[in-house]
Parts: structure tokens; sequence; C-alpha cells
């Protein structure tokens, strides 16, 4: 039987999603996929070797290309003969100077954009992020899409992303191009460079006994499976060109909000480390984190540290944030792949080189259950608290 072949680009896929989303592509087995990406040349990770990356590369279905999203020429280069385009990039690279991360996101966005019109690309699907609609002050209950920009952002890397996400969705249904934009919140998972390592190095330093505020604020996470997944619902409900779909933005998650301080103390319990203990009111802590935050401005010389940044975290950890995948759901045909408690316990094990104890798993509660299952099944935690 003879498999007809598509071609598709995946823009940041050496970054923490895209990886996800080449790989997902290759077990397909019906793509010829081209990787770009910032790094000068493709170097395959230990965990990568005789995997479906290396024998696609091998077979001549899977290629890399060298490309800065600021240089259109090379856009073209790695675009030219694919039908769809996913848009993934990563924050990882990014500097805290105003400039580069503008040219690198909004203008990388205007570049895209135009190099698959010019090469007349179908599809061009961006990653954006739910933080496009958080202020990083208000609280947000089961947010739908009605919901507009916010107007005033957490920080500079989510406003951007906003201005990048509103071009891409502005330029559907131009020269045949047909876009649209996903936005998962608080993606974790294998390979993650922000939420879990942060979370860790702040337990490493001690700043994990601290408890703060209520610890009753709830948040959605997305294992990163589950976004890889989205974008290939996306990309098929775009292909039958939809209206419903065509120029519009959905909210992915794992359809199972949790309390953001459960998550992470579920997190660092299962790698060894202690629950938070010591309580501080909310107020205190804003005003430390706000004269850090000012201090790093002043002083701040170099790139951001590839974990969120404390003043991010604490936002996030003391305001409610869960969003509707109604639309998703209907539109798109997204419902998870992989189930919260299996994302956990996933990404626990593959972050085992920063466990306190040389060997952990899975701790056991009196009722027979593991601690996923209390807090998945019931919805309540023993200990309400944020670890940082």
């Amino acid at each position: 039987m003879v498999i007809d072949l598509r071609t598709c680009a995946v823009i940041g896929g050496r970054g923490f999603i895209g990886r996800s989303l080449v790989q997902r592509l290759l077990k397909l087995g019906d793509w010829i996929v081209r990787i770009a990406d910032s790094d000068d040349s493709l170097r395959l990770d230990h965990s990568e070797e005789n995997s479906p990356l290396s024998e696609a590369l091998s077979a001549n279905r899977a290629s890399y290309f060298h490309v800065d999203v600021r240089n259109k020429s090379q856009l073209i280069k790695a675009i030219e003969g694919s039908s769809v385009v996913f848009y993934v990039e990563t924050t990882t690279s990014f500097t805290d100077d105003f400039y580069d991360c503008y040219t690198l996101i909004v203008k990388g966005a205007k570049n895209v954009i135009n190099a698959c019109r010019e090469c007349k690309v179908k599809q061009l699907i961006y990653n954006s992020t739910a933080d496009v609609v958080f202020d990083g002050l208000h609280d947000i209950h089961n947010g739908d899409e009605s919901l507009l920009y916010a107007w005033k952002f957490k920080d500079m890397l989510s406003d951007l992303k906003a201005q990048a996400e509103a071009l891409v969705l502005f330029a559907n249904d131009v020269d045949g191009l047909l876009t649209c934009a996903l936005r998962p919140s608080n993606v974790f998972g294998p390979g993650d460079t922000e939420i879990i390592p942060f979370v860790v190095n702040q337990a490493k330093s001690g700043w994990a006994k601290l408890i703060i505020g209520s610890g009753e604020n709830i948040s959605d996470f997305t294992y990163v499976e589950n976004v890889a997944h989205a974008l290939m619902c996306a990309e098929k409900a775009l292909g039958s060109c939809m209206v419903s779909v065509s120029g519009k933005a959905f909210f992915i998650t794992n359809l199972e909000p949790v309390k953001f301080s459960e998550f992470v103390s579920l997190v660092l319990e299962d790698l060894g480390y202690q629950r938070p203990m010591v309580k501080l009111p909310a107020r205190l802590v804003k005003c430390v984190v706000s004269l850090v935050k000012w201090v790093h401005t002043k002083t701040a010389s170099g790139k951001l540290n590839h974990s969120v940044p404390l003043h991010n975290v604490v936002k996030l950890a003391l305001c409610t944030r869960t969003f509707s995948c109604s639309a998703a759901k209907k539109h798109i045909g997204y419902s998870p792949v992989v189930s919260l408690e299996e994302g956990v316990t996933l990404t626990v094990e593959s972050f085992s080189h920063l466990a306190r104890e040389s060997s952990f798993g899975r701790r056991i509660i009196s009722d027979g259950h593991t601690k996923v299952d209390k807090l998945l099944g019931s919805g309540i935690g023993r200990t309400t608290c944020l670890s940082f």
C-alpha cells in the first residue's frame, strides 16, 4: 500500500512543545517533517537514538533547517513545499531586552506569515498561550474565547505573544492561507525547561518550605503531549476549511483543574522534597517579590533565567485560572490523550535526576490510592499550600 505523504514544517521543532509535536507527526507515518529551529545543526539527544526521529532522518522523511525567524529568506527555504506550518517557537532563548524580544516574537510572526503566503502554504497553526488573556491580578473562572486580550499583561512576553497571535489570526484567508491559534495553559511534561526546574530549584534553596496565602486557588495544567495532539486536531479541522476554526483561537487544557499549590507540592513530594509548612501572608510576599523584581530590573544585564520568573509564579499561585475547552472539543475535536495523573507520573520519572533521594516512587496514602488519585478524585488536598 502506497501512502500519500504530506509535507509540513515545524518552526521551533527542537523546543519543548516542538519535539513532542515532531515525534507525534512522525509516529503517524504519513508526514514528511521539516524541522526548523535556531541551532546551527541538529544534535540528537541520547534518548533520541533509535527513535522515530532518527529513523525518519535516515529515511529522508525528516530534515533539519537552521532558521532565524527574523530572516525571511531562511524561513522560505524551510517552509517551501509544505502544505502546513506549525509555529511553536520556544521562549527560553529570549533575552530581557524589549527590542530583541519584539523582533523575535512579533516581527518573527510577521515573517512566518509572509513566508507562508509566498510559499502558498495552505495552513498556519500558531501555538500561543492562555496568558494572553491574563493580567496577573484578576481571577479567571472557566474562561472561554469571548475573553478579550488583557489590558495590562503580567509580563512582556505575554504582551508580545498576544500581538503575534493577533497577527496570525488577522492573516486568515489572505492569499489562500488559513490560520488558527491554540492557547494551552501551564504546559508541563518531560523536557520542561520552566515550571518543573523552577520549583525544584526553589526547593533546593529552601524556599519550598513556605505556604503563601490560602492555597485555595485553582489552575488548569496541560500535559505537553496533549498540546501536540491539539495541534494535530487543529490541522485536521482547518484542512476541512471549517469556518468555525479558521481565524479563531482555542483554549487547551487537561480538563482537570486542580489547586495550583497541590500540583506543585505533589511534584516536589514525589521527587523527595518536603511539603511547605511555614505560612506567610500573601500581601507580605507580594511586597517582597515586587522588591526582588525591581532590584532585578535595575541590575540584570544578561538573559532571562530559563525558569519561570518568581513574580510570575506568585501571580499564578495567588489567582484562579481555569479555562473552558468546550470550543476546542466542539470545533477541532480535541480531548486529552494523557490524563493529568499519568502526565504527572511521566514528568516526575523524567526528572528523576533532580530527585532529592537516589530512589523515589509514588507515595501511597493510607487508603491504598496515590496522592494523585486523591487529588483528582475528590478535588481536595490535605494541605493547601504553594511551593516555590
